[in-house]
This record gives C-alpha cells, sequence and structure tokens, in this order.
C-alpha cells in the first residue's frame, strides 16, 4: 500500500537566507590571496589580531590559578543564568566602574566580545535598518548585520589626524533607519584612542539626532603614554550606550571565549523593552563558559596592574621600533598609533607601477620577503595595510627590515624623485617631497 508524501517530490535543501548573506570580509580576502611565501625565509605574519600566537605572551599565574579552582567547583559544570552568574556579572560591573554607574543588573555575559556586538546589533536593529561603522574598521559589523537584513553604512576617519572621525561624514550618513552608531576606541585597526573633546562630538551627533552608540572597547586598558582612554559612557549626558568588551585582549586569553555587554541609560530611553530583548537574545545560547564565569571575580579582582602595565609597554615599544623602521621605508607612511595592538600604513601605490594595488602588494611582499600583513581591503580602505604588534620583538625587527628591502626593491619615482645611491635611497622625508595624492585616504 503506498503512502502519498506531503513532502516535497525531490531533494532540494538550500542554505537559509542568513547563512548565504554571512560574509566574512578578512576570510574572504586572506583565502583569495595568493600567498605563497619565500621558501628560503622563515614565515613571519603580521596580520592575526591575536596577541597569544608567537607564545610570547602569556596570560599570570592569577588568571590560570582562578580557573583551576574554578575546575574544582561542582557549580562550574552546570548551566548558569542567560545572562550570567550574579557573581559574574557583579565582579564585571565593579571592573568596569570607570564606565559610569554600573551594577550587575546592567551586565550581559556573552561568548566573547564579538558575541556582545552581535547581541548589541540584534537588539537594537531590525532588517531594513542600518547601523553606521568607522572605515577603516573591524569588519565584524557587516559579518553580524547584513545576514539579517541590516545595512552597514561607512563614516570616514581622518588618518592626517590621528583617525579622528569625521564628524561632518558621520552626520551625513544618519538617516530615519539609523539604528545605531558604532564607536570603535582604540581603534582596530587604527590604533587611535579619542581624548574627551572628540568623543564628546560624536556624543553630541548622536544626540541632536537621537541615536544610540554601540561602543567597542576590548582595547579600553590600552593606551600608550602620554594617552587616555574615556569610556564614551562616562561621558554621555543622554546618549543611551551598549558597551561591548571582554577578558579577550587585556587578559590574553582569546580562545576563553568571555565578553559581556553593559548597559548604560540614565534617561531610561531604552525602557524595559532592550532590556528585555538582550535577555531574550542571550537565551539562544544559554551563556558562556560557566568555567571561565566562576573563575571571573578572581581573574578581574587579582590580577596584578604589573602584568597589564608590561604588556602595554611591549606594545608601544613594539610600536616606536616599528614605526621609526618603516616611516624610512620608501613608498610608505606609517601612522603612529595611539593604544590597542596595531598600526596602519600608507602605500603610496603610483611609486610601485609594477603593482596593481595593495592586494598585490602583500601578496608580492609575502612571495618575496614571507612577510604577510592585512591589505587594507579587509577594512573598507585601498592602498594601506595592517600590521600587528604583539609578535616577538626579533621577529618584528626582521620583518620590518625586509618590508623595507621589498619597497626598495620595487619603488620607482620617476620624475618626481631619481637621488637613489647604491644599495639605500636618500630619503628626507618622501612624505613631504609627494603629494597627498599620492595615497587615498578616502575610497
Amino acid at each position: 500500500m503506498s503512502r502519498r508524501t506531503r513532502g516535497r517530490q525531490e531533494w532540494d535543501v538550500r542554505a537559509s537566507t542568513l547563512a548565504r548573506n554571512t560574509t566574512n570580509t578578512i576570510r574572504n580576502v586572506v583565502e583569495n590571496l595568493v600567498v605563497e611565501p619565500n621558501p628560503q625565509k622563515e614565515f613571519i605574519a603580521l596580520s592575526i589580531g591575536d596577541p597569544t600566537t608567537f607564545g610570547n605572551l602569556n596570560p599570570p599565574e592569577q588568571v590560570l590559578e582562578a580557573i583551576k579552582e574554578s575546575v574544582e567547583t561542582a557549580k562550574s559544570r552546570g548551566y548558569a543564568p542567560a545572562k550570567g552568574h550574579l557573581e559574574a556579572r557583579e565582579a564585571v560591573a565593579e571592573y568596569s566602574a570607570h564606565q559610569g554607574n554600573v551594577t550587575a543588573n546592567d551586565v550581559i555575559l556573552s561568548s566573547g566580545a564579538s558575541h556582545a556586538i552581535e547581541l548589541a546589533i540584534t537588539a537594537l536593529a531590525d532588517s531594513g535598518q542600518n547601523i553606521l561603522a568607522p572605515r577603516p574598521g573591524f569588519m565584524i559589523y557587516q559579518t553580524l548585520a547584513e545576514g539579517l537584513g541590516i545595512t552597514v553604512k561607512y563614516y570616514n576617519l581622518l588618518p592626517d589626524e590621528q583617525w579622528k572621525v569625521d564628524i561632518d561624514d558621520l552626520e551625513s550618513q544618519i538617516d530615519e533607519d539609523t539604528a545605531a552608531i558604532v564607536v570603535i576606541n582604540p581603534s582596530n585597526p587604527c590604533g587611535s584612542v579619542y581624548d574627551k573633546d572628540h568623543l564628546v562630538e560624536i556624543l553630541d551627533v548622536a544626540s541632536r539626532n537621537h541615536v544610540p552608540i554601540i561602543a567597542d572597547e576590548i582595547y579600553e586598558h590600552f593606551a600608550f603614554s602620554g594617552h587616555k582612554f574615556h569610556a564614551i559612557s562616562s561621558l554621555s549626558k543622554d546618549v543611551p550606550i551598549l558597551t561591548c568588551s571582554g577578558l579577550t585582549k587585556r587578559f590574553l586569553v582569546p580562545g576563553w571565549r568571555m565578553g559581556w555587554v553593559i548597559i548604560h541609560d540614565r534617561h531610561n530611553i531604552f525602557g524595559k523593552e532592550i532590556r528585555k530583548g538582550l535577555n531574550n537574545l542571550a537565551t539562544r545560547i544559554l551563556g558562556p563558559s560557566v568555567l571561565v564565569q566562576l573563575a571571573l571575580p578572581n581573574i578581574l579582582k587579582y590580577t596584578p596592574q604589573s602584568f597589564f602595565d608590561d604588556v602595554i609597554l611591549f606594545i608601544e615599544n613594539q610600536a616606536k621600533s616599528a614605526y621609526e623602521v618603516l616611516r624610512r621605508a620608501p613608498g610608505l607612511r606609517p601612522i603612529m598609533p595611539q593604544g590597542a595592538m596595531y598600526m596602519m600604513i600608507g602605500i603610496q601605490m603610483s611609486l610601485f607601477p609594477t603593482i596593481k594595488n595593495e592586494i598585490q602588494f602583500v601578496e608580492r611582499l609575502v612571495k618575496e620577503q614571507s612577510v604577510f600583513c592585512l591589505p587594507g581591503k579587509c577594512f573598507e580602505y585601498p592602498n594601506y595595510m595592517r600590521i600587528v604588534l604583539t609578535v616577538p620583538e626579533e621577529y618584528l625587527r626582521e620583518a620590518c627590515q625586509r618590508i623595507i628591502l621589498f619597497c626598495k626593491e620595487h619603488v620607482d619615482y620617476g620624475d618626481k624623485r631619481k637621488e637613489i645611491e647604491n644599495d639605500d635611497v636618500t630619503v628626507t622625508n618622501t612624505i613631504e617631497v609627494l603629494s597627498e595624492s599620492d595615497i587615498s585616504v578616502h575610497p
């Protein structure tokens, strides 16, 4: 006896709209690069934003001990409330006091800072709306938003002003469908650290246009000497803010996937709806690792300040070293960072006539010198590349020397300049001699 089928007549299994429309710009660019290193030279990757990659930076013993104690606790093996255990959220609230008045009720724990960003975006924006993100900027916002039908619009940063926000451009991007403004401070990939006055300018735009802010502050404690980090939430008079941060960078444990969203809403503009929405969204994965949650109070309380100071000093010295070397590279324009762990380097493509664009520049740098940097296309910013500063000192020094050698072998000043002497290029300051038009600062 045959049975009548109620389903399809043949197999037709397709990926969902979300799956089809989700892309990761960095992964897409990197996977399509032709990166076969020079077998005669050790490969040096200045591309990965993971401070633990080379093994030279490790968490302190206090952090590891906190996890060991958590392993022995029976409570660490069970489920937690979706937004996180109370004692963990209380610890985050105390740790984040510099952001303003924060209580445990304002904290939602997440599986890393990227998940915190996803919670913030999906709590504030619907399909058909848009969020504003910086260019150049961390492209996870595009990855998380566009699959949901949320458009990412970009506002420009100004390389000649230490990557400050172009305030006029920011405001011009806002329309009635703008659900949030993303502010990344300190910046990935630029390494900028905004002062109070500039943050107030950004807040003024948000306030005039009644648009909330998503503050990406994962590098909140990564400010170099002479610069001070200010949480944008601590300066806001009326703009509601969702701040995203976590353990990842400062505590050198990105693989532990522990982040958080903090709600700042002095005038109850978000009301109960956004808080409830965030709580609802947290139930989708039932919270991050309980093992790490139970270790959080001890991690946040007992990690010595000397550990943080040493890490920041190392990265700052790396930045200074790389800047001093690469500013002598013909055709390059490094921009000294003020914090975080990256440096953006402008490439005067007109001086490299045999190289089509920054992607090909990066490919040939790998092929000839076995040094891998991320091309500006990964950050929606052509004619630049980004390097990571957390690699061991000897690797960074060697990589910078190879980059200089590569530039000397391929630079062609043409009619602009012909002061090439033997193996050295006479560069008093190439940037002063050449036109600013040689580097495209706006895509």
